[in-house]
């Protein structure tokens, strides 16, 4: 087998596009810090050989972290007993359970004035025995 080497040198007119097409591409380059943002550079300033293993111990830390944040973090029951978690129906989808919370509340508002729109005045009750005439909340204090 043998190889022959092309030898023969490039004419400057088929040089030029290359060296145009380059000049243009060097141009447009997008800046380091443009790549750092875009993470397609690391932004450190270890060596390259040390770059993977600062990312990995970055994960590391960033897991521990998240693991000790996730053992403090308050029970459900706590979190409930604290108003923070509503005891909602379980037995709905999500997006419905704030819906069915204010309809409850509706529900409790509605059915609140019409008991008190229905309660007997204090005259009334002071004659059946129930309040005593110094309860009455109508009496003019002294």
């Amino acid at each position: 087998m043998s190889s022959a080497i092309d030898d023969t040198t490039l004419s400057p007119t088929a040089i030029q596009p290359r060296r145009d097409s380059l000049e243009k591409h060097l141009q447009t380059r997008p800046e380091l810090q443009d790549l750092k943002d875009r993470h397609i550079l690391l932004d450190t300033s270890a060596a390259p050989g040390l770059q993977a293993a600062q990312a990995e111990l970055a994960r590391h830390r960033a897991s521990d972290n998240l693991k000790k944040h996730l053992e403090k973090r308050p029970e459900r029951d706590e979190l409930i007993e604290k108003n923070i978690l509503l005891t909602g129906r379980t037995d709905m989808a999500p997006s419905l359970q704030a819906n069915a919370r204010e309809l409850e509340k509706n529900m409790l508002v509605d059915n609140l004035e019409h008991k008190i729109k229905d309660r007997p005045e204090p005259e009334n009750l002071i004659e059946r025995g129930i309040l005593d005439e110094r309860e009455n909340p109508r009496r003019p204090s002294e």
